[in-house]
């Protein structure tokens, strides 16, 4: 299973959004306070609609009771400042990959001492991020493709018709 943290989020509908595709994910959520809204907040509730009560999450007073919590937890931090791209790492089943909150991202002293997990995902220009939902999603599938997407659904099938047999794309 893939970890997901979120570090000081700030905005209810990102952590919502995040909570959802957790769920579709098989991931676990990681919320290190203090948070931007409330866990009762509606908006949080609207983004994650009626998943957020299969949502396995846990929260955390802040990051030194993170890291008390999870010892010896692999940590991928996701930033734009770093210099490795979040294809360029082997996600491990259990890993945890950590996101900061939208209006600054991982305090730098905390990527200072992680140097060698900071993980970018990149983009054309001096765009100061993507959203941090779209962040998350495009490093968990990354992490999940890399473990042959382990438990998941690999087929779809329509409502009412049946797909062709043996159709060459």
């Amino acid at each position: 299973m893939i970890n997901i943290v979120l570090l000081e989020p700030e905005i209810p509908a990102n952590t919502g959004n995040i909570g959802r595709t957790c769920v579709a994910a098989g991931a676990r959520l990681h919320l290190i306070e203090p948070l931007g809204f409330s866990l009762s907040e509606k908006a949080l509730k609207r983004a994650g609609m009626d998943y957020w009560k299969e949502l396995d999450v846990t929260t955390y007073i802040d990051y030194p009771d993170f890291l008390v919590k999870n010892p010896g937890a692999k940590i991928y931090m996701a930033t734009t400042k770093a210099q490795k791209l979040y294809t360029e790492v082997s996600y491990e089943d259990g890993c945890y990959i950590m996101f900061g909150k939208e209006s600054a991202g991982i305090p730098e002293e905390i990527l200072v001492d992680n140097q060698e997990n900071c993980v970018r995902i990149p983009m054309i220009g001096d765009i100061r991020s993507l959203n941090l939902g779209n962040s998350a999603a495009i490093v968990l599938y990354e992490a999940l493709r890399q473990n042959g997407f382990r438990g998941m659904n690999l087929e779809g099938h329509l409502h009412h018709l049946n797909w062709k047999k043996n159709v060459s794309v």
